[in-house]
């Protein structure tokens, strides 16, 4: 697979950087189109908090998705890009007063809305500029999905949404407010879930809240239902795309909209984590007692997902032929925890050769810090190399 890298341009990049194949998110996008376009309604936000470079941005707006924020920079990032305010919805937990306006400003499609207090807050400033604004409550169905415990959202002990038994209450109270328009129903149940089961799931609750709801005359316009759909992060050479079939269908099969709703969802990390990778450069190779490390350029700074969740990322090295020989790799950064994979098999590896932290696409560039004083990583796309 060292074909699909540029190595011999790679050589004159300052290391580490991120290298994204953008032909590969083209191929993810038109593959999440051809499954949506089967079905009226429905409509696909990219999320944001996974990846804002401004060139994948722009990919992802002219291929027709919306985008989903959770924040004032996020949804400025997506005006940027050229997103239109009427395809972006706004979700979070805190939600600050300039953020709120910012949202009220570009004429979004719909504020998230996660607490009374919010909603009151939303009511408040739309009536200071004059405006409705419209709000999809976020419910915490109190579903569990089969994936890392910090990355799980949808449980009744998590911070995220509203309580079920308060539904009905809120969006009756919603109703008595002038400044706001309620229009949909939102839900996000976690993140990185390869089980369909766990949506089916979701499914269920929809349904048996949509039922609630019209016992009390209540209808709703939309129904979001978030995103979680994973990537296979061992194999990401055989396994380029995720499972977006199985993925909709469950909707298709599972949900039970009404006559002229709706259905919005919000993926993130199965758009672009496939398509990055973190390029970094081997600074020494140390044998210790019982082991060897390949001691490389990038530290956990520049992706601090194996730091942060254990998180396993594929690693080749991408300039070498040798025989396979096994090692730790590590960085630079003065803590214990700047591990990237420990006892795995790459080729031969030495001072200079460049490795390849496969499925770095999402939660890698954005989330990159300057800690120990570093530069930020640069991102690169296949289509200016």
């Amino acid at each position: 697979m060292k074909g699909i890298f540029p190595v011999e341009r790679f050589q004159t990049i300052r290391t580490p950087f991120y290298y994204y194949d953008t032909e590969l998110l083209r191929q993810t996008l038109r593959a999440i189109t051809a499954e949506t376009s089967r079905h009226e309604g429905w409509h696909v936000h990219y999320a944001i908090k996974a990846n804002a470079n401004p060139k994948l941005l722009t990919i992802i707006r002219e291929a027709g998705l919306g985008a989903d924020c959770v924040s004032g920079g996020e949804i400025e990032a997506c005006i940027r890009a050229g997103f239109p305010g009427s395809k972006i919805v706004y979700a979070g937990v805190g939600k600050s007063d300039w953020e709120i306006n910012l949202g009220l400003d570009r004429d979004i499609f719909c504020f998230n809305v996660e607490s009374i207090p919010e909603l009151e807050v939303i009511n408040e400033l739309a009536a200071a500029k004059g405006k409705v604004a419209r709000v999809a409550f976020r419910l915490n169905p109190n579903v569990g999905a089969h994936t890392h415990a910090n990355i799980t959202t949808g449980l009744a002990e998590n911070k995220f949404g509203i309580a079920m038994r308060d539904m009905v209450p809120v969006i009756e109270h919603a109703s008595q407010l002038k400044n706001v328009q309620v229009v949909g129903l939102h839900f996000h149940i976690g993140s990185q879930i390869l089980d369909m089961g766990d949506f089916q799931a979701l499914c269920n609750r929809i349904n048996e809240l949509q039922d609630e709801l019209e016992r009390h005359r209540i209808r709703v316009e939309h129904i979001n239902v978030g995103g979680g759909l994973g990537i296979d992060y061992e194999h990401p050479n055989r396994v380029p795309l995720p499972d977006f079939k199985a993925y909709f269908d469950t909707y298709a099969k599972k949900l039970k909209l009404r006559s002229g709703q709706t259905l919005h969802f919000e993926l993130g990390r199965a758009v672009v984590a496939q398509c990055g990778s973190l390029i970094t450069r081997t600074l020494y190779i140390k044998k210790g007692a019982v082991k060897q490390f390949a001691i490389v350029d990038a530290g956990f700074p520049d992706l601090i997902r194996p730091a942060l969740y254990q998180a396993y990322h594929k690693i080749e090295n991408i300039t070498s032929e040798e025989p396979m020989d096994t090692y730790d790799v590590v960085g630079p950064i003065c803590e214990s925890t700047d591990v990237f994979a420990k006892q795995i098999d790459l080729n031969g590896t030495k001072r200079g050769d460049l490795l390849a932290i496969r499925s770095a696409g999402a939660y890698g560039e954005i989330m990159a810090s300057q800690y120990n004083c570093r530069q930020l990583p640069v991102g690169y796309t296949s289509d200016e190399l």
